[in-house]
């Protein structure tokens, strides 16, 4: 599933590295009774939703998750048949079309369930998820007033609502306090039992993600949400040491030399003239800019990339489609140059990029746009 392109700018997609970090995590569950659910939100987190997702379901994830109901149709359109869960709220109008699709769909609010009612037919019936907000503060019920409220119509109405699943999401469980992991995990457990009063009881029950699904599995009930950790990024650098596997990163970035060329001493460079050659210096240009993602940030905060195992910097400012960067010596046009992967003994990993923008990996691949097309490497 190659994304066909006529440019020389491109990224690379190890789904081999997808299913090694799969397996090495599954292994953290052996012999326990707990699925994966893959998550495969914001296009698989720019790494491509569908080829990642079917990668996934291969290697051992049961369920898919996403944030938007249009997310989860574009998987069903690719003619994938497990699970999907939309994370989001998704509008109650639309609730039938989750329905003719099968999707699981997020639910936290009464009034959303009386209103959704009306889009069903009797004959329509949809899973729902319930969430709990246990101190993320984003959507979810937070008090047993909210809770009795929906429980009751879902209670009453279970000819068309039917729960599958009960989750809630941890805030802090990629650092290295796990305080507040502890004070979130023992309010969900008591949220759990605002359910048996309805007699209600959910097949699936869920709030691990990366983080929490690697650092503590015992708080993960039956069924794991695997995130940023399936494509090898560590929820943050400050646990790295503690997660109990070593994960591949599966995205890079590279570009091809468009033009090669000698500068004079005094020479600007880019927009603005901010860059001038200190002295005789070559300069490569590749083609790629802010419009794909790569952002102007990275010339100004010593963003640098790899040609033929060397670092090269970026000189003058990110333009939309095109940046340059100083060459160590001459090379030729059509060289590959590496923005984000390895090339010879040397690596530029997503975290050094996010720690350049003073941002999260998580960000980065997401904001690489959809003009670079993804190769897959398998």
């Amino acid at each position: 599933m190659n994304q066909e392109s006529y440019r020389d700018t491109w990224a690379e997609v190890n789904l081999t590295a997808i299913a090694e970090n799969i397996r090495a995590i599954k292994q953290l569950y052996q012999g326990k009774d707990v699925d994966i659910m893959a998550v495969v939100k914001a296009n698989g987190y720019g790494h491509g939703a569908v080829p990642v997702a079917k990668q996934a379901l291969k290697f051992g994830a049961s369920y898919l998750a996403v944030a938007l109901l249009d997310e989860a149709i574009i998987l069903r359109k690719a003619d994938i048949q497990a699970p999907i869960l939309v994370l989001g709220r998704i509008r109650p109008q639309d609730v039938g079309v989750a329905s003719q699709y099968n999707i699981l769909v997020t639910v936290f609010q009464a009034e959303w369930l009386e209103e959704a009612r009306n889009y069903l037919s009797p004959e329509d019936k949809i899973q729902v998820h319930i969430k709990f907000d246990t101190g993320m503060g984003r959507v979810g019920i937070r008090t047993k007033e909210e809770a009795d409220s929906l429980l009751e119509f879902l209670a009453n109405h279970s000819k068309q609502f039917s729960v599958n699943g009960v989750y809630t999401h941890f805030a802090t469980a990629d650092e290295t306090d796990t305080s507040y992991v502890t004070e979130q995990h023992e309010r969900f457990v008591r949220m759990l039992e605002w359910l048996k009063k309805w007699n209600i009881n959910a097949p699936l029950i869920h709030s691990g993600n990366s983080a929490a699904g690697m650092r503590f599995p015992e708080k993960t009930f039956n069924l794991f949400r695997l995130g940023i950790s399936m494509y090898g990024l560590t929820p943050s650098p400050e646990i790295t040491e503690q997660l109990p596997v070593k994960l591949k990163q599966a995205f890079s970035l590279k570009s091809r030399l468009v033009q090669v060329k000698k500068l004079p001493k005094g020479e600007a460079i880019s927009y603005g003239a901010t860059y001038r050659t200190e002295k005789e210096e070559w300069i490569g240009t590749i083609p790629i800019g802010y419009a794909d993602g790569w952002l102007r940030y990275h010339s100004t905060n010593g963003g640098e990339v790899l040609v033929n195992g060397k670092r090269a910097p970026f000189v003058g400012r990110i333009c939309m489609d095109q940046c340059m960067i100083l060459l160590p010596e001459q090379v030729e046009v059509g060289t590959v140059v590496t923005l984000i992967g390895e090339d010879g003994f040397d690596k530029i990993t997503m975290d050094e990029v996010a720690q350049r923008l003073e941002t999260i990996n998580y960000e980065i691949p997401c904001i690489i746009g959809q003009r670079v097309p993804r190769v897959y490497m398998d």
